[in-house]
C-alpha cells in the first residue's frame, strides 16, 4: 500500500470519529485501523492541573510532524496516516493529539501508531507549560519517552521489537 499523509496543527478541537471516517477515504482498501486520542489530564497525585499551554513553531512542527510521519509510511505497508497536534490553552479533558493509521493489516497500523506517537513525544517541536494553581512550570521530557523510541532506532524495518 503506498499511504497518504495528513497533517494538522491547530487551536481548535477536533472529532475522533470524523477524523478516523477522513482516514479510511484516504486509504481505501484498508483492513485495519489503529488511532490514538491523548487528553489533557487534570490530576497528578494530590495536585489537580487548571491549565495547560502548548507553544510551538508555526512551520517547522507541521514539517516535523510530517517527516515523522512518513518514516512511518516508509516503515510499514499503510494506506493513510493522520496526525492532529492541538497547541494553544487547554483545559483537562480537552483533546491534545489524535493520530491514525490504516493498513491491509493489523500489525502494520498498530506498530505505525505507536512508533509516531513515540516519535511525537521526542522528536516534534512542542513546549508545554502547566499551572498547577501553586504557579507555571514548563514540562521537561522524560527519560522513559527517550527509551521508548530509541527501541524504534534500533529495530529493523517494520519490526516492533
Amino acid at each position: 500500500m503506498t499511504g497518504q499523509v495528513n497533517v494538522s496543527v491547530q487551536t481548535g478541537d477536533f472529532d475522533p470519529a470524523g477524523l478516523q471516517r477522513a482516514l479510511l477515504e484516504a486509504g481505501p482498501g484498508a483492513g485495519a485501523v489503529a488511532s490514538f486520542t491523548g487528553l489533557v489530564r487534570g490530576r497528578e497525585g494530590d495536585g489537580r492541573l487548571e491549565w495547560m499551554e502548548l507553544e510551538h513553531y508555526p512551520g517547522m512542527t507541521e514539517a516535523s510532524l510530517e517527516q515523522i510521519a512518513t518514516e512511518a509510511l516508509e516503515r510499514w505497508s499503510l494506506g493513510a496516516v493522520s496526525v492532529v497536534h492541538r497547541v494553544g490553552r487547554l483545559l483537562p479533558g480537552d483533546h491534545i493529539v489524535w493520530v491514525g493509521t490504516c493498513s491491509r493489516h493489523r500489525q502494520d497500523a498498530f506498530a505505525a501508531c505507536e512508533f509516531i506517537m513515540d516519535y511525537l513525544k521526542t522528536r516534534a517541536p512542542l513546549w508545554k507549560k502547566e499551572n498547577w494553581g501553586d504557579g507555571q512550570r514548563w514540562v521537561e521530557a522524560r527519560g522513559s519517552d527517550e527509551l521508548r523510541a530509541d527501541r524504534w532506532r534500533t529495530s529493523q524495518k517494520g519490526s516492533r521489537d
